[in-house]
């Protein structure tokens, strides 16, 4: 079969498209014939060597979806989706012809979804509903707020909110990029480029500040988003780019009585995504959450893809198709 690979992690060479063994399933997995599987970030990471976790030489990609050809009888020839665990770090992911996975990771695809758009599920729409539903615990009639909204995480995220009876404020580094975003549920936007964080979020709820903040960016952002909590209010950070150390005001933190939590989706075992994904998915296939935009590519073009992303030079959600 063909898999990307990463021999060494550093973006050297790799990644390179190899020929390789059809890995075998042992008990308790599956075999899959990769149709289609998303490229997230973090797997850039990964091949840039800045995932510890991760051992080399590896096949990377986290979320795939696609057709099971070996396993218990009644999954043979199955649709499935899935992403967790330590796919693509620890064992062999999805950027492949083939993929084993443990059985519990291959969930049935909505129908109303193509697989291309079931492979660009996971990561993204897990991170967001982790750090929303199982960290910040939003409730009905709170106001969130959430950076880069802009992004596929972001945009995952105030899709949620809104599912869950939230107020949603936005950010946006220009007003073109408002122009650009009138599809998401936001009710506010704060335009970075004309207003300071906090100020902005102060202005838009009567001084008060938010009940609940995701930030997706961290960095120069983390402070502001602080001092735009309302008391006892709640701060969830997946990222810090591109400081990795931030600082705060620590008594105005405790006066506050606020709360700050971590979320990473590399700690998601199997088991923990299945959970998650089949919560997504259920509310996908009613249309109370949007599917997936993507944009598919062949799996020859994966090596060029991983650079442009790097580069910054890749824009919407790119899609291995094998």
């Amino acid at each position: 079969m063909r898999a990307l690979r990463i021999e060494k992690p550093g973006f050297p060479e790799d990644p390179v498209i190899r020929d390789l063994p059809i890995p075998r399933p042992g008990p308790g997995e599956v075999l899959i014939q990769v149709k289609a599987a998303a490229i997230n970030p973090s797997d850039v990471k990964n091949a840039q060597g800045r995932i510890h976790a991760a051992s080399f030489p590896r096949t990377p990609g986290r979320d795939f979806a696609g057709v099971v050809v070996e396993g218990p009888p009644d999954l043979q020839g199955k649709i499935v989706f899935g992403s967790g665990g330590d796919l693509g770090f620890g064992r062999d992911g999805s950027h492949a012809e083939y993929l084993v996975v443990p059985t519990i990771a291959a969930l049935p695809l909505p129908a109303s979804l193509s697989l291309p758009q079931g492979a660009a599920i996971g990561v993204p729409y897990m991170t967001a509903w982790s750090a929303l539903v199982l960290a910040a615990r939003l409730q009905k009639g709170e106001t969130v707020l959430i950076t880069g909204t802009t992004g596929s995480v972001g945009g995952i995220a105030a899709w949620i909110a809104r599912h869950l009876g939230a107020r949603v404020i936005g950010t946006v580094r220009s007003a073109a990029d408002r122009l650009r975003a009138t599809h998401l549920p936001v009710d506010e936007w704060i335009d970075l480029e004309s207003s300071g964080l906090a100020p902005g979020v102060r202005a838009a709820t009567r001084g008060r500040g938010v009940d609940a903040i995701f930030d997706v960016v961290g960095g120069a952002l983390f402070e502001p988003c602080l001092q735009s909590l309302a008391p006892r209010g709640r701060q969830v950070a997946i990222a810090s780019n591109p400081e990795a150390r931030v600082g705060f005001n620590l008594i105005d933190f405790y006066h506050n009585e606020s709360r700050l939590l971590g979320v990473d989706s590399l700690k998601l075992g199997f088991a923990e995504a299945a959970e998650i994904l089949l919560a997504v998915s259920a509310r996908l296939e009613s249309g109370e959450l949007p599917p997936p935009k993507v944009e598919t590519y062949p799996l020859d073009r994966a090596p060029a893809l991983y650079h442009g992303l790097a580069a910054g030079t890749v824009k919407g959600k790119p899609v291995l198709v094998p």
